[in-house]
């Protein structure tokens, strides 16, 4: 029995493009975005991974992806569960604010701490600590027994909620997280014994 878990963040959105602090914004795919989670359901499906479960965070862009990439594995009647879980970190005051901007508003210094530091939160958002314990949460109650069952899971959310699963599972302390980079369209597939150790992980790009 195969215990596999398959993260996937979502193709690249309008906020993506826009270079704009997205967070609970619910704005869709780019075309690029739309072939980016082609291309991944293309991989998984040349990689011959199957799945019996799939979780997406309440985003749209993640639903869309998630969609895609299942009519692209000859998985349509699947249905994911969906979940605000997995919703990326809300980013608070600087949602719909472009990036360059608010370093011209508040300093680099500023907001690259607001963009990378595990405990720092931007003004009426989340640290990406607050967004870990959340995201943990759910996986360990939901996510990890699925995988443990041997059922295939495939996890589409976003680049904050997925950091803060691969924090967990490489054992990444504080410092490590923040240099962390899960690329629009990105893949990685981890195996499990059945003491819910990561035995191997494989990174991909769709």
């Amino acid at each position: 029995m195969e215990r596999m878990l398959t993260l996937v963040r979502h193709g690249q959105s309008e906020g993506n493009a826009r270079n704009i602090f997205t967070g609970w914004l619910d704005l869709p795919l780019t075309d690029q975005g739309v072939r980016e989670a082609e291309a991944a359901g293309q991989s998984l499906r040349a990689g011959g991974l199957g799945f019996g479960s799939v979780y997406t965070s309440a985003l749209g862009r993640a639903k869309e992806t998630s969609r895609i990439i299942l009519d692209e594995l000859g998985l349509p009647d699947l249905t994911p569960v969906v979940t605000t879980a997995l919703n990326e970190r809300d980013y608070g005051e600087l949602a719909g604010l472009n990036k360059d901007e608010a370093i011209t508003r508040w300093g680099k210094e500023q907001v690259h701490s607001w963009r990378r530091s595990y405990e720092v939160a931007p003004p009426g958002g989340e640290s990406l600590r607050e967004t870990t314990a959340r995201v943990l949460l759910f996986f360990l109650h939901d996510i990890l027994p699925a995988v443990l069952s041997g059922s295939g899971v495939l996890v589409v959310a976003h680049g904050n909620s997925l950091r803060a699963l691969v924090m967990a599972l490489d054992s990444l302390d504080a410092p490590a997280v923040e240099q962390l980079e899960i690329a629009t369209g990105e893949i990685l597939v981890y195996r499990f014994d059945a003491d819910a150790r990561v035995l191997a992980k494989e990174q991909r790009r769709a």
